[in-house]
C-alpha cells in the first residue's frame, strides 16, 4: 500500500497547492464529470484544462468460489477546451492491482500494472447558462496500453449521450445512455454493451452537492451475457471555485455486479 499511498498523496498535494492561485476567478466554468458514474454535457472553456483524479478506487467482488479485490490509484483524466462547446480528453490509470483469492484452496493471485489510454471528444449540443435543459455527446476510444485485468488487452470504443433537466435551482434529474464496442474478457475481440444511468442531484449549497444514481447495463461478452445493476451515491465539496474533493460509493444489486466500490478523488481547473 506504500506506493499507492504515495501516488495518491502526490496528486492530492498538487491539487491543493494549485488551488489558491486559481481561487480568484470570477465565474469559471468548473464542471467535473466525477464523482458521478453518469456522463456530462458540460465542456471545458477554450484555453482552460480540467484535471480529474481518483486518489484511491477500491472494488470488491465476493463470489461463491473466490473473492476479487481491485485497487486503482492515480486514475487521471485531462479535459482540454478546444472550442466554445468542444473539448478533447485523455485518460490513463497510473497504477492498478487485482488480487484474487480462491476460497477453497486459499491460493492468492496478484496482478499489478498500468491501465489503458482513453481518448475522447465531447460536444455540448443543447443548453445555455440559466436554462433547465442540457444535452451532449461524447465519443471515445481506448488503446490497450495495460494488461488484463487492470487493462482490457485490446482496443475498445463507445458513444455516451447525457441529458439533464434542472427541476429547481437545487434539484436536477439526468439520464446517460451509452453504447460500446467493449473488449472481450479474452482480450482478443469486441462485443456489444449498452447501459443507462438515471441520476438525481441535490445541491445543498454552492459548495456541497450529493447525487444518487441507478445503473443498468447489458453486456454481451462471448464468455457469458450478463445484466448488471448498480446503485450509487456520491458527494462533492468545492472549497474554492476551481477545486473539488469528492467521494463515491457503489453497491451491486444483483449477483452479476461487483459487491461494493469506494472511490475518493478530486478535480481542479487550470
Amino acid at each position: 500500500m506504500g506506493r499507492k499511498a504515495r501516488s495518491a498523496g502526490m496528486v492530492a498535494a498538487a491539487l491543493i497547492a494549485a488551488s489558491p492561485a486559481l481561487a480568484d476567478d470570477d465565474d469559471p466554468r468548473f464542471c467535473p464529470t466525477r464523482p458521478s458514474i453518469g456522463g456530462s454535457s458540460c465542456t471545458t472553456e477554450p484555453g482552460r484544462v480540467h484535471v480529474e483524479a481518483s486518489f484511491l478506487d477500491w472494488e470488491r467482488d465476493d463470489q461463491s468460489s473466490q473473492r476479487e479485490d481491485r485497487i486503482v490509484a492515480s486514475d487521471l483524466l485531462v479535459r482540454i477546451g478546444v472550442a466554445a462547446k468542444t473539448e478533447v480528453q485523455l485518460g490513463w490509470t497510473a497504477f492498478g492491482q487485482d488480487r484474487t483469492r480462491d476460497k477453497e484452496s486459499g491460493e492468492i493471485e496478484t496482478i499489478r500494472g498500468t491501465g489503458d489510454l482513453r481518448f475522447a471528444l465531447r460536444q455540448h449540443l443543447a443548453g445555455e447558462k440559466g436554462k433547465p435543459f442540457s444535452a451532449g455527446v461524447e465519443a471515445f476510444v481506448t488503446a490497450p496500453t495495460g494488461k488484463y485485468p487492470v487493462g482490457d488487452g485490446t482496443w475498445g470504443a463507445g458513444v455516451i449521450v447525457p441529458v439533464q433537466y434542472d427541476l429547481t435551482e437545487k434539484v436536477a434529474v439526468s439520464f446517460t445512455g451509452e453504447a460500446d464496442a467493449a473488449p472481450d474478457q479474452s482480450g482478443s475481440g469486441r462485443h456489444f454493451a449498452v447501459s443507462g444511468i438515471t441520476s438525481l442531484r441535490y445541491k445543498f449549497s454552492e459548495k456541497v452537492t450529493t447525487t444518487a444514481e441507478f445503473s443498468l447495463e447489458r453486456d454481451q461478452d462471448p464468455e457469458g451475457h450478463e445484466t448488471r445493476a448498480l446503485a450509487a451515491v456520491s458527494t462533492a465539496w468545492r472549497p474554492t471555485k476551481t477545486l473539488q474533493l469528492d467521494i463515491l460509493a457503489v453497491a451491486g444489486l444483483n449477483r452479476n455486479s461487483p459487491d461494493f466500490r469506494l472511490v475518493t478523488g478530486g478535480a481542479i481547473l487550470f
